[in-house]
């Protein structure tokens, strides 16, 4: 497995905890890392997914809840509403990724870790999120 997807399954990893515990807080971050035992590399890029992520937390929903028409944000399965968060700041706000690859990080993720018809979906919501948010 890359180092970036080692990486993004990770931060999909640690929202998910994150949310099952309730807990908004960073405070099992470091504990979290040790368990998972990420390489430095994976590390530092799964850090600037959860800053990216944090930073655009109320951004990122918003697309995700207009685009996932027919869904309610809330009743989204835990697994499949955090892939798609780390998959949108990468198609609305990581430059060094493509929209392309981001998507396809993405489908892959929800399939491993959810179900194969979520790869369907996570598909088609962050490919709308692409068109509907043309990068320069």
């Amino acid at each position: 497995m890359g180092v970036r997807r080692d990486a993004r399954e990770a931060a999909v990893q640690y929202l998910y905890q994150r949310e099952l515990h309730g807990d908004d807080s960073d405070a099992g971050l470091s504990e979290f890392y040790a368990l998972r035992g990420l390489s430095p590399s994976a590390r530092r890029f799964c850090e600037s997914l959860l800053a990216g992520w944090a930073a655009h937390r109320a951004e990122i929903d918003e697309a995700i809840r207009r685009q996932a028409r027919n869904y309610e944000f809330e009743r989204l399965s835990a697994v499949d509403r955090n892939v798609l968060r780390i998959g949108c700041h990468e198609v609305l706000f990581s430059d060094d990724v493509p929209a392309a690859v981001a998507i396809n990080e993405a489908i892959e993720i929800a399939k491993k870790f959810s179900t194969a018809e979520s790869g369907k979906f996570v598909n088609g919501v962050l490919d709308s999120i692409r068109r509907s948010h043309p990068r320069p």
